[in-house]
């Protein structure tokens, strides 16, 4: 069979069926769900009710995070004095909707608040100096950062030297050595009592919220119980799935009711962008993250993400729907300028003499825009599997590159041991940025090579593709889809079930659209048709086992099983 683009190792998750059947006799739950359940380690009765039925009522005591009381009595300070606090915020999706929660909730409690997002070609990541400088002089005493600032030493300092307290709301990786500031709420931090360490960096901020209005009410600060604070857990759930944050316990929690509200009726902005992306009626996490966030990114990634933040505050439909396709059209931009890049990078590593040897994959070139290779890495790395770093070089010698890793890689390690030839770096076992001198790019790709090779070894690093159960054609039902439509919402961490199929023959294979298949398969007296969208070009055998997932489409009122093609592979007759 031809048309795969990479060889795929199918895996089916080992489960214990003893107490995937206690599971399914305890709760209303279907055998094959209960499988699934118990395969990704859920086996207790409470642990499947906690997970099927996600309660706010579960969400964590934020004070277990070590440093918020500092940052809570700040902020309370702040209050009573009527100092102007600005959030400092990122310019990706997590830190665009920490900085508009923040900003509207702060105002809300009394705070005078505003915010600052960085541009990402003239500021670069994270806390910047100048921008600290400004900040001040524009008269205020108090900054919290969002989705950054947890690796700013210096820039801490120098927020001491010019009278500018700094609280720090982060949930990446720290260093050994914390910046100096008057709190850094963190739950990575090696002290931090929060036992949930996934949160994003917009779940940290509503955390230092849902603990400011608490001692405010305490206090007996607010005229009223203060605001209902459910209404931005939309922004969260944006943030969250956008970040690729894992859909798990307390995100879990956060990102079920987000995802309910932004179906339901959401704020003025966050409708216009629905309306733009063509998202109407329940709102899910796929949705979220590849109709919804890409538009919200794309002002950021080619410009100033400030039309993101204000998109996400304003109350005007007019001035909503004219900033939604101000981002639309960004996003078209951005869609453009990252297939370009594709096209070049794979011409590029096809003129350096691609090999499966290679056990990773650093390309440059003046001519690419250093807001998009990151996106453009993710592409290449799904199409080759190898650890992918494509860099920008700018006109003055320097050099800009983003990179994303494949399973059992760590990124991060292999740049430490690369390190000679950056000028800095920062990151995780996924996904990382550099800085280097042009001069630089070849001896580095030379070095990165070595570190991948001496990580992945002389074997073939292949993708795995986890199958959660094993069913018959007869199990694909709309009942088994709407059972499984119950653990959502489905994303990093938590992944839409996968379903194996074994032994279909293939009756039809008809080519639609922009390259896509529609399969009809059968079984004995068993008719399954799927659909295997950008799966055109495949070649099909007789016979063949299908990974899919399945779920319930509605059209005119109608309910329609769906049931979608992830890999397809010929059978073992």
């Amino acid at each position: 069979m031809t048309g795969q683009r990479t060889q795929q190792q199918w895996l089916l998750r080992t489960v214990d069926r003893d107490k995937a059947a206690a599971l399914a006799a305890a709760g209303n739950i279907l055998p094959i769900t209960a499988l699934i359940l118990a395969a990704r380690g859920i086996t207790e009765p409470e642990q499947a009710a906690s997970f099927l039925n996600p309660s706010l009522t579960n969400m964590l005591d934020p004070f277990l995070m070590t440093d918020m009381e500092q940052a809570v009595q700040r902020l309370v300070t702040a209050r009573l004095n009527r100092e102007q606090v600005c959030i400092y915020g990122d310019y990706d999706v997590d830190g665009i909707t920490a900085t508009a929660l923040l900003t509207a909730g702060f105002s809300r409690l009394g705070l005078a608040v505003g915010y600052h997002i960085p541009n990402r070609m003239e500021d670069g990541y994270g806390l910047n100096s100048e921008a600290l400088r400004q900040i001040r002089e524009q008269g205020y005493r108090l900054a919290v950062s969002v989705d950054c600032g947890v690796t700013a030493q210096q820039e801490a300092l120098f927020c001491k030297g010019l009278g500018l307290d700094l609280i720090i709301t982060d949930h990446h990786h720290p260093p050994e050595q914390l910046p100096d500031a008057v709190a850094v709420i963190n739950p990575h931090r090696p002290d931090c009592g929060y036992p949930f360490k996934g949160l994003a960096g917009v779940g940290v901020a509503f955390n230092l919220l849902v603990a400011l209005r608490s001692r405010l009410r305490q206090l007996n600060i607010l005229n009223d119980n203060g605001p209902d604070l459910r209404q931005w857990l939309d922004l969260v759930a944006l943030g969250t799935i956008a970040d690729l944050a894992p859909l798990v316990e307390q995100n879990r929690i956060l990102t079920a009711a987000g995802l309910q509200r932004m179906g339901q009726g959401c704020r003025t902005g966050l409708a216009a962008l629905k309306q733009v992306a063509g998202v109407t009626g329940p709102v899910n996490s796929g949705q979220v993250g590849f109709q919804l966030a890409p538009r919200l990114n794309a002002a950021g990634r080619l410009e100033s993400a400030v039309p993101g933040v204000e998109l996400l505050l304003i109350d005007d439909p007019v001035q909503a729907s004219a900033l939604a396709a101000e981002l639309d059209a960004a996003n078209q931009e951005r869609r453009r300028i990252e297939q370009q890049i594709l096209d070049e990078a794979q011409a590029q590593l096809t003129a350096l003499g691609w090999s499966p040897e290679r056990r990773s994959i650093v390309l440059s070139s003046p001519d690419w825009h250093q807001g998009v290779v990151g996106i453009v890495a993710s592409r290449m790395v799904e199409r080759y599997y190898r650890p992918c770093i494509l860099i920008a070089e700018q006109e003055d010698g320097s050099a800009k590159g983003s990179g994303r890793s494949i399973n059992g890689f760590h990124l991060l390690d292999a740049l430490h041991a690369s390190a000679g030839h950056l000028q800095r770096y920062g990151g995780h076992r996924a996904a990382a940025g550099v800085s280097l001198a042009s001069g630089q790019i070849e001896p580095f790709r030379s070095a990165f090579e070595q570190a991948a090779f001496a990580q992945l070894g002389d074997r073939e690093p292949l993708p795995e593709l986890l199958l959660d159960a094993e069913v018959e054609p007869s199990d694909l039902t709309l009942a088994l889809a709407r059972d499984l439509h119950r653990l959502g919402p489905f994303g990093m961490g938590n992944p839409a079930p996968l379903l194996l199929v074994r032994a279909l023959q293939v009756r039809e294979a008809r080519r639609f659209g922009n390259g896509h298949l529609l399969l009809s398969l059968v079984s004995g007296p068993h008719r399954v048709k799927a659909i295997g969208w950008g799966m055109a070009d495949l070649s099909l055998p007789d016979c063949v086992d299908l990974a899919c997932t399945i779920r319930i489409d509605t059209w005119q009122q109608q309910e329609q099983l769906k049931v979608e093609i992830k890999a397809i592979r010929e059978a073992a007759v």
